[in-house]
């Protein structure tokens, strides 16, 4: 998907004493190396001696590699290459995940099939597949699908403009215990009225075999998938592993197929651990049109990322702005998954804001 650029207004914030919040700062601007139309994942890596940050930026199902000293000296190295094969359809890699030992990163892409369902409409659906690779992200290794969509919950009359159904547009990241690595991820179910943030987890021990280990949040509690007999695309019947739907935890007050011609769903999660403040943060996307027009940034905040209910009521961070808002540390060891008390707000792979995290006086 192409980002929609809208005019920028920081929003205006009076938080309670004690609570935490976040201001933006205009900044000289920065962007990425290479283009990017999704969560762009960064990682420090040790080489030769010297510590080098990495970014990939995905575009159209391809991913490029840049390489830097520091989030403003980034250069592009090289597109990465998949063995033996890409994931049909295309892999916008949004989240890496590196071992405890930095030797293995595993990455989780996005991924649209055209060809399962609705064929001839020009939409896709999406999932959530898993990638390894050993060589610093130049070289991805398929580990298969982490979280689709259950059969039947797509609808191929979708005013949705680009997706019949599916989950994609997600964020990742690892619980402090080392134990989970939670996914949130935009789920896109028009059929049950189930569009909204959907959240899964997966034990981190199963990250080399991935398929069918991930449970999903739905009505308070984690549930695991089940084998059922499923008729496929050809008319066939067949054994398949069905994911359950996720009870959205910012479910669409008004989703595209609502039956107006408005929209207000919140998508796109990118997610970090802040240290300044010591929560999780959350950023959304809030699409207000079909043709998913940028109503604005809104920004979350929770202790856990285990209990999808502790997470505060979204509030407006930026009046209009672009796809895809992430912040990236700039801190000494800063990504994508941490910052500290000043961080970069990025959008659509460009970022001119500061953003400030603190607690309100008391």
């Amino acid at each position: 998907m192409l980002a929609v650029t809208m005019a920028q207004t920081p929003a205006v914030h009076t938080a309670q004493p004690g609570a935490p919040h976040a201001t933006l700062e205009p900044a000289p601007p920065i962007t990425f190396a290479a283009d990017t139309d999704s969560n762009s994942p960064a990682v420090w890596s040790l080489v030769s001696g010297r510590q080098y940050l990495y970014v990939l930026n995905s575009v159209a199902g391809r991913s490029t590699q840049s390489r830097g000293l520091s989030l403003d000296r980034l250069a592009v190295l090289n597109p990465i290459k998949w063995s033996p094969a890409a994931p049909f359809g295309g892999a916008w890699i949004e989240a890496i995940v590196p071992d405890p030992t930095g030797s293995n990163w595993y990455g989780y892409y996005h991924n649209e099939r055209e060809d399962v369902v609705c064929a001839g409409t020009g939409k896709v659906i999406p999932r959530i597949g898993a990638a390894r690779s050993s060589d610093r992200g130049l070289t991805w290794r398929d580990l298969g699908t982490v979280i689709e969509a259950p059969p039947g919950t797509e609808r191929c009359d979708t005013a949705n403009q680009y997706f019949v159904g599916g989950v994609g547009d997600f964020s990742v990241m690892l619980d402090r215990e080392q134990q989970y690595v939670y996914f949130y991820y935009t789920q896109y179910f028009e059929k049950n009225s189930e569009v909204g943030i959907g959240v899964a987890r997966m034990p981190w021990a199963n990250r080399n075999s991935p398929t069918n280990k991930a449970v999903v949040w739905n009505a308070g509690a984690w549930l695991p998938g089940s084998t059922q007999r499923v008729v496929q695309a050809d008319g066939r019947t067949a054994n398949q592993f069905v994911y359950r739907p996720a009870t959205p935890m910012a479910k669409a007050l008004d989703s595209w197929d609502g039956g107006t011609p408005s929209v207000d769903v919140f998508w796109g999660p990118s997610i970090h651990w802040n240290t300044a403040i010591s929560m999780y943060v959350m950023l959304l996307n809030r699409a207000n049109s079909t043709s998913w027009n940028q109503e604005g940034i809104y920004i979350s905040y929770s202790h856990t990322l285990s209990d999808p209910r502790a997470w505060s009521s979204p509030e407006k961070l930026l009046s209009g702005g672009s796809w895809y808002p992430q912040v990236v540390g700039i801190q000494a060891g800063g990504t994508d998954r941490e910052a500290g008390a000043v961080a970069r707000l990025f959008m659509s792979g460009r970022s001119q804001y500061l953003i400030h995290f603190a607690r309100e006086d008391p």
